[in-house]
């Protein structure tokens, strides 16, 4: 998947995120609740799409910075958090434009699992995060794989794609699937030490409709995995 494949469908992927089960009501909600006060801290939103989670982050007194690699996903944000946001076009998969140890934090929801390569990536993310500073991120979680794919080989670094309907249009995705241990080398690896893992539930306010059939209220599912890294 490149960029220019989340420009053919920003509107529509927006549109569906404001209000759907797995990022409106489970992984954004989750994502906050692991950044804790963010008061004044100052944040990179990586792969922030069209800024659900910058707005919120912002809502929440942090001063957030933004980038996507899709320039139509850019443009989405800027209408939601006014011309003067601080959110560019960029590449998580090349050398990042910020300076070194700028942020307190750094947030990236449903990214890394888009790219092959880790290192870099991490790598840059680290060098813009202060010392001590978190990396908070959500994966799609690896288990999913072994479990929708029984055929396929866990343990192997897999390319895969997958349809999916975002308000009406259709469009498909692809994804890098790696085992729970390379997940965990490469945080090692890129200087980070893993807080917290969390498999959570849904938001208390999840309207029943959005729920799985047979999902009990409050009940966690299998969907993402999520990680509070520190800085070593």
């Amino acid at each position: 998947m490149t960029a220019s494949d989340y420009d053919s469908f920003a509107n529509a992927y927006a549109a569906d995120n404001e209000s759907n089960l797995f990022n409106a009501y489970y992984e954004r909600p989750e994502m906050l609740r692991l950044a804790g006060d963010v008061s004044g801290r100052r944040i990179l939103d990586a792969g922030c799409g069209s800024g659900p989670l910058t707005a919120a982050l912002r809502a929440q007194g942090a001063v957030v910075t933004g980038f996507d690699a899709s320039t139509a996903m850019v443009a989405l944000a800027r209408q939601r958090l006014g011309d003067d946001a601080d959110v560019h076009v960029a590449d998580l998969g090349a050398p990042l434009p910020f300076g070194d140890d700028e942020f307190d934090d750094v947030v990236a929801s449903l990214v890394l699992h888009y790219l092959e390569d880790w290192a870099g990536p991490l790598t840059e993310l680290r060098r813009v995060l202060k010392p001590g500073g978190r990396l908070i991120l959500s994966v799609i979680h690896p288990s999913v794989y072994a479990i929708v794919y029984p055929e396929a080989d866990y343990f192997a670094l897999t390319r895969y794609s997958e349809e999916y309907t975002f308000d009406g249009q259709s469009a498909v995705l692809t994804y890098w699937h790696r085992p729970l241990h390379a997940v965990t080398a490469a945080f090692a690896a890129a200087g980070f030490r893993i807080a917290t893992v969390s498999e959570p539930p849904p938001a208390a306010d999840t309207p029943p409709g959005l729920l799985p059939p047979g999902l009990a209220e409050g009940r966690s599912f299998l969907c993402f995995l999520f990680f509070v890294l520190e800085a070593a």
